[in-house]
């Protein structure tokens, strides 16, 4: 078997949604799981819809998603160039092929005539007008004129366009290593446009010309791509060429009701649909990115591995390596995919609690107010503490301040529910008891604070919201005892007086 190659081939259009990144994490998967090589390509044909900057986007998102290019954009290679634009001159030799061989033809219709004729077709009752091996045989093209007529137009500069001939009542059979076989019959295959009248070649032409000569074994993308792949099987038979393997994968589905995932539904449900942010050069609107708002790259990476894959394990936290190692089109579903943002959450608070204090210190601290800073030890201990309630890095930031500066108030549910007149009174106990204790660590003030309960026949539920809210201001939060042990004896004591003094009437 030859060496795997794939591509991911997007349109610079505009930014890469996430349904363009798990293709392309699909293909890098496959690629390194069986040892072979991903491609980045850019399928820019169709001009009036070029957006500038959406190439620097293509090739950054898939660099933070940490999806590596081994040939193509930013990457180079011997098969270049990988903008279809610079390879206009080769895609033109090969749509002469296709017209000497008789397998395609120069259509001169105008657009007034091919309007007449989709008007014509619709009023006998034809819901989806083509240009088909029926409709050719009365339009304006070298199958219907001479050869003398045909040289005449091409002589003075008539506009025309080349499309495939596409034979009759032919069935065509695919083996999508997704979906097992698929037969389409050629009555339902369009004479699509395979070179424009600008010179350019059409999507069609290009790829399998492009897939050919770059030696892709696999074609990995979306299902909407698949009824055109009956297309591209006949143009890799007129060629004589063999076809890749094809592969097409489920979409992404929007989370409430049916279709696929847009913007519309990011912009409407309050999340992202783009991997980094993008700023449209018209416009000037942005839209947020899973990387500005906060996620880590391969929590995003895994996340989207699970759309429409799985290996079969209860196990759903994958490193690139493992996905890689794991990664099968066999276990890849036909049914589309439903995001699930509260999910996508998930997957961010597992990979941030992975890491360590340290770590999450060196991203938060480029987060924090330049007036705020503080002392990096001290801030991988925060880390190291409330990560566990956390989902993004900031949040850190933002439930703990409490252990940066004391409390200037109090929870009022707390003091309604749980303090009463004897609170002052356990509070002054339990500061005689940490004064009393020489090495104020975590273990150790737990073992005194407990010892110390049940000598007095005080319950834990009694005291402990008492304790939490005078040192904390809060009626909730991560284990007092630890709490303790980083603010250190002096400051907790401080904290535990100044609450007796401002919340004793409310006793």
């Amino acid at each position: 078997m030859s060496k795997v190659r794939v591509r991911f081939a997007p349109s610079p259009t505009g930014p890469l949604h996430i349904g363009g990144v798990r293709t392309a994490l699909y293909n890098y998967l496959f690629a390194k799981k069986h040892g072979g090589d991903f491609l980045l390509r850019l399928e820019d044909t169709d001009q009036t819809r070029f957006v500038p900057g959406a190439e620097e986007y293509i090739i950054d998102a898939l660099s933070w998603c940490k999806i590596n290019v081994d040939e193509g954009l930013g990457a180079g290679g011997r098969f270049g160039p990988y903008r279809q634009s610079e390879r206009k001159e080769i895609y033109r030799q090969y749509a002469d092929m296709l017209v000497e061989k008789g397998h395609a033809y120069y259509a001169f219709d105008t657009p007034e005539e091919l309007n007449q004729m989709r008007a014509r077709m619709k009023k006998a009752g034809v819901a989806s007008p083509q240009y088909n091996a029926v409709v050719r045989e009365n339009m304006q093209n070298a199958l219907t004129l001479s050869n003398d007529e045909v040289q005449k137009r091409l002589g003075r500069g008539d506009k025309y366009v080349i499309r495939i001939k596409v034979p009759r009542n032919k069935e065509v059979k695919i083996h999508d290593l997704v979906r097992g076989w698929v037969v389409i019959n050629t009555s339902y295959v369009d004479d699509k446009v395979i070179f424009k009248s600008d010179g350019m070649p059409t999507y069609h032409l290009a790829n399998v010309v492009d897939d050919h000569l770059m030696q892709i074994t696999h074609v990995i993308r979306g299902e909407e791509w698949l009824p055109s792949a009956p297309l591209h099987i006949l143009l890799y038979q007129f060629f004589d060429w063999e076809p890749p393997k094809f592969a097409h994968l489920p979409l992404i589905l929007k989370p409430e009701g049916n279709g696929k995932l847009s913007k519309r539904d990011g912009d409407r449900l309050g999340f992202p649909v783009f991997p980094t942010k993008w700023t449209n050069p018209i416009t000037e609107e942005e839209s947020s990115g899973y990387r500005e708002e906060g996620y880590f790259a391969e929590a995003f990476t895994n996340m989207l591995a699970f759309l429409g894959w799985n290996p079969g394990t209860p196990n759903e936290i994958f490193s690139m390596e493992e996905l890689i190692k794991s990664f099968s089109l066999d276990r890849v579903g036909k049914a589309g995919a439903k995001f699930d943002f509260d999910k996508t959450k998930w997957f961010n608070q597992q990979y941030l609690r992975n890491k360590s204090g340290k770590t999450l210190a060196k991203i938060l601290i480029k987060q924090i107010p330049e007036s705020q800073k503080v002392e990096f030890n001290y801030l991988s201990k925060v880390c190291a503490l409330m990560k566990e309630r956390a989902t993004f890095v900031y949040d850190i930031w933002t439930t703990s301040q409490f252990l940066f500066v004391a409390p200037n108030k109090y929870e009022e549910k707390v003091i309604r529910k749980k303090w009463n007149k004897n609170s002052s009174e356990i509070l002054s106990s339990i500061i005689e008891l940490f004064l009393s204790i020489k090495d104020f660590n975590e273990k150790n003030i737990e073992l005194n604070f407990k010892n110390h309960l049940e000598k007095n026949n005080w319950s834990i539920g009694m005291v402990l919201p008492v304790f939490r809210l005078s040192v904390t201001g809060l009626g909730t939060g991560p284990s007092m005892f630890a709490v303790s042990s980083l603010l250190g004896k002096k400051e907790v004591i401080s904290r535990m007086r100044k609450a007796i003094n401002t919340l004793s009437p409310h006793g």
